[in-house]
């Protein structure tokens, strides 16, 4: 049997198809919708032909592509009843791809629990886990933001931001006058909250609750929470960041809250998961949405308390 070539890019040619666009084409395969263009690109330069042109409506097939588009729906209607059938023999595994400040201070911590509950559930999370990687076939998604308006989705929980800081460097703001404890301290930026407008940053929250008056947008900018947060534990300064993320380390003694608790801000988007129609049908993904949900649950309203003026 001749082996099939492009097979990457006639599947971004169908999803391309049935979806009417790139960009939907491009959530679904987990792509940016310039590589689904590229895919189809590279289809049509080997074939010589035109495939698609884009209308008011989104991409419309040419006459090239409409004598086989019947057979290209039915191949990939045929693989996805194969990619089921398979499912069927990997019952144990959950994949999930995830918000990674969200995997590491949030998750991580809880899933010690979740593993003497299901214990012979393997996970992989952000390809790291108790089985190999398979990012393009994830069971689960995880992000902060808006809603996705996907079948299987549901909304984890909001955050509430707050300062915090090393021990050490809390110990020492204590000593300083009230109004002004902030002057001199290296203020860390998160950018990990980009996706929700109203998330306060420093210069919001300076002038709701005082603390410092001069030089309040200056100091390093992170991408991510995590290196933050390692930066904050390392007394090099002072960061804007979620309760709900930060508690394990608050526990644990290497971050610490310099000011009281509701002196903070909620978050206006959630971090919120999806699930695709595929892991829905099996059992444990079942057990881990309804695990997951539950602590979500917990942790907002353990946050609410927590920040009670």
């Amino acid at each position: 049997m001749r082996a099939v070539s492009h097979l990457k890019a006639l599947q971004a040619l169908e999803a391309a198809v049935r979806t009417g666009s790139l960009r939907s084409a491009a959530e679904e395969l987990a792509l940016t919708a310039a590589a689904v263009g590229q895919r189809i690109k590279a289809l049509e330069d080997y074939l010589g032909v035109e495939l698609l042109t884009r209308g008011h409506g989104g991409v419309v097939p040419t006459a090239a592509l409409a004598t086989a588009l019947p057979a290209l729906r039915t191949a990939f209607s045929e693989l996805n009843r194969v990619a089921a059938a398979l499912e069927l023999h990997r019952p144990l595994e959950i994949h999930v791809v995830a918000d990674s400040d969200w995997a590491a201070l949030w998750l991580e911590p809880r899933l010690p629990t979740f593993r003497r509950l299901c214990a012979n559930t393997l996970l992989c999370i952000n390809g790291i886990g108790d089985v190999p990687s398979r990012p393009e076939d994830a069971d689960a998604e995880v992000w902060f933001g808006p809603t996705r308006g996907r079948p299987h989705e549901y909304p984890l929980f909001r955050d509430w931001l707050l300062p915090v800081s090393s021990p050490e460097n809390t110990l020492r703001l204590g000593t300083l006058p009230a109004e002004s404890r902030l002057e001199g301290f290296p203020l860390l930026h998160l950018d990990c909250y980009r996706a929700d407008p109203t998330a306060i940053g420093w210069q919001a929250w300076t002038s709701r609750f005082g603390q410092r008056r001069v030089a309040v947008g200056r100091g390093m900018r992170y991408r991510h929470a995590v290196p933050a947060l390692e930066a904050v534990s390392s007394h090099a300064g002072l960061a804007l960041c979620g309760l709900a993320l930060v508690q394990t380390r608050i526990a644990e003694g290497t971050l610490a809250l310099p000011f009281a608790p509701h002196q903070g801000a909620w978050t206006g988007e959630r971090y919120r998961v999806s699930f695709s129609a595929a892991a829905v049908s099996r059992p444990q993904v079942i057990e881990f949405r309804d695990w997951l949900l539950a602590e979500a649950a917990t942790t907002e309203r353990l946050v609410e308390q927590c920040t009670a003026a």
